[in-house]
């Protein structure tokens, strides 16, 4: 198996990258720089085949997938600050990216006949309400012009082709970037207190298990839209704060503060981030492990 994967210079598309080395196939890296910008940590993905590649560019991206005719293409790359999206200036290009770039990738896999596994958020929902959000639900109302693009980002894969996978998932972490986990601990070292919002409720996504998950997918032709994050249940931005200094051995104090006492933030954050993950195991796909674990396992890689 052959795949395209877009985004390799960030937390998942580093990931996906290596879980195909693991697994002995072929996998095709690219991103918006001319030569790999990610990290060198010795991982596969660093000698892995890559093109420097803008989505933006439609005669590119097609040129770039047909000489690599791949068997399937993980559609990593995206404009993902949330509050840059808010930006009216940044907007057309956020857009151009989320849109227009995610429109090409779906083009060029219609072109060559390959898979597409598109990741998607659950910032396309009005984020409101306790109900779990279902991967089959249609009652979008994304909050914010991030979630926007990403919405219509979907529907350029689901109207483009149909061999595709739509995966939503809330709260990633990875090696590879910058991430909440990072954030805190890094805040935690200079701070004796941290306010965190407890009124924003979902579950954390761990990359390295989620690439595990993607790749289960691209063996398959169990197309359709799913929600992949950790399992353990539903939890605050608070309560994952202060597991996350619990495990670092760290004894910053977490005050807990609704969304609106924060008021830090430009773009608006959905209270409700819970995604129903059960259709992946109806469809036969081993959940990703409990996020405490995934925690745990993060803290030793990335040696924080």
């Amino acid at each position: 198996m052959k795949v395209f994967v877009t985004g390799v210079g960030g937390q998942l598309g580093h990931d996906v990258m290596n879980e195909l080395s693991r697994r002995g196939y072929e996998g095709i890296g690219s991103d918006i720089h001319p030569v790999y910008s990610g990290i060198q940590d010795g991982s596969a993905v660093t000698a892995m085949p890559y093109i420097g590649l803008d989505i933006t560019d439609k005669d590119a991206v097609l040129a770039a997938v047909e000489e690599s005719a791949p068997d399937v293409i993980v559609h990593c790359a995206a404009w993902t600050n949330v509050d840059g999206a808010e930006d009216p200036v940044k907007q057309p290009l956020v857009h151009k990216i989320n849109v227009e770039g995610t429109q090409n990738m779906a083009d060029a896999a219609k072109a060559v006949d390959a898979k597409i596994i598109y990741l998607s958020t659950d910032y396309v929902f009005d984020g409101q309400g306790e109900r779990p959000w279902q991967p089959d639900d249609k009652n979008y109302a994304p909050l914010n012009y991030y979630g926007q693009t990403k919405l219509e980002g979907e529907l350029a894969i689901s109207e483009t082709v149909d061999k595709y996978f739509i995966v939503r998932i809330a709260w990633v972490f990875g090696l590879n970037g910058k991430n909440f986990i990072k954030t805190m601990v890094n805040v935690g070292k200079t701070h004796d207190t941290v306010r965190v919002v407890n009124d924003q409720i979902g579950t954390p996504t761990y990359c390295y298990d989620l690439a595990r998950l993607l790749v289960d997918m691209a063996e398959t032709d169990k197309y359709g839209y799913y929600h992949a994050t950790n399992e353990g249940g539903y939890i605050s931005w608070y309560d994952f704060t202060k597991e996350i200094y619990k495990q670092a051995g760290m004894d910053t104090k977490v005050i807990p503060v609704t969304t609106e006492e924060y008021g830090l933030s430009v773009a608006a954050r959905p209270f409700n981030s819970r995604l129903d993950k059960s259709k992946l195991k109806e469809a036969g796909f081993t959940s990703l492990p409990d996020w405490k674990d995934a925690v745990a396992r993060y803290l030793k890689e990335a040696d924080l």
